[in-house]
């Protein structure tokens, strides 16, 4: 049993990982409709910028402090974020109001690599270490409930944590403020949402900002966890799965999904694994989405498209 909550443990602290970049994506499509390829990238160039600055900034000020080196990184980096998604904005999106969802999402196709060659070449492109003063250490819990204890590592609850704080205030800012009721309404419809007065431009400019904190943060977390290298991006492909799972217009959908997928992940590898040869936690989830896809295409959350004739 003890074995069994330790797995399911990881598994849930796993997804909620899994659920921050999920959320890009979320964020990104109830605002405009469009699929996000970007995400991704954006983790990565996030992750980059963190853990470049958290670098650089001991040398420009002379402070040698962990603390003040991640709390100054994170700024600039949020900064940064902030200013590329004033560009993405400005110099695309503003030009593609109204257009086909194929072309918002040939657009974005665009602005990942635009994205990966920008941060290869403000940061480099090696692989980063990136200590944002999470511990390493497992610790053993539970010893007097369960024989030998559950192993829990403390980087991994933090991380969790950290999430699902950010989690759920995205979706008390979409549910309870007016801009998150107004980001709702341009993703209904971009024609309607202007003609009752509100400024489309803005509105994109605020949800790019807010999927460029969410990707910040995401990046921040696993560049922690794995080193800051190119890698990161296919984080973008793991949180697909969980995407399809929750529904693309569902916050609590790219919760729940998550945890499904992560916990799904670890629970299939331990006890199927030695069964089918391994391996299976990389399919897991991709299956589950196939899955979904044949019989509710929509997701658990999403809404059903009915289409009048």
């Amino acid at each position: 049993m003890g074995f069994f909550l330790e797995t399911l443990l990881g598994g849930l602290m796993v997804g909620m990982l899994y659920s921050l970049v999920a959320l890009g994506f979320v964020l990104i499509f109830k605002a405009s409709g469009v699929f996000n390829f970007a995400q991704g990238a954006m983790v990565l160039f996030a992750a980059l910028a963190m853990a470049r600055f958290a670098e650089w900034i001991p040398q420009w000020t002379g402070i040698q402090s962990l603390l003040f080196a991640n709390l100054s990184a994170f700024v600039l980096a949020g900064a940064l974020m902030f200013v590329l998604a004033w560009l993405i904005e400005r110099l695309v999106l503003r030009h593609l109001v109204n257009q086909e969802g194929a072309t918002l999402l040939m657009a974005t196709l665009g602005i990942t690599y635009f994205i990966d060659g920008l941060g290869q070449t403000i940061f480099g492109s090696n692989v980063y270490k990136l200590d944002i003063g999470m511990p390493k250490e497992p610790v053993m819990a539970f010893e007097n409930v369960f024989q030998g204890g559950i192993l829990i590592n403390k980087e991994d609850l933090i991380a969790a944590a950290i999430a699902a704080a950010l989690v759920a205030l995205l979706s008390l800012f979409f549910q309870k403020t007016s801009t998150g009721r107004a980001l709702r309404a341009v993703a209904d419809d971009h024609q309607a949402a202007q003609s009752i007065g509100i400024p489309l431009d803005r509105i994109w400019f605020i949800v790019w900002c807010v999927a460029g904190v969410a990707a910040l943060v995401a990046g921040m977390i696993w560049g922690s966890k794995l080193g800051v290298q190119f890698s990161l991006t296919t984080l973008a492909l793991r949180a697909l799965p969980v995407v399809i799972l929750g529904g693309l217009t569902s916050v609590p959908g790219a919760i729940i999904g998550g945890l499904i997928i992560g916990v799904g992940e670890k629970l299939s590898e331990v006890y199927l694994g030695p069964y089918v040869g391994g391996g299976i936690e990389i399919w897991f989830a991709y299956v589950l989405a196939l899955v979904f896809l044949l019989f509710r295409p929509q997701g658990l959350f999403g809404e059903k498209i009915i289409d009048r004739v």
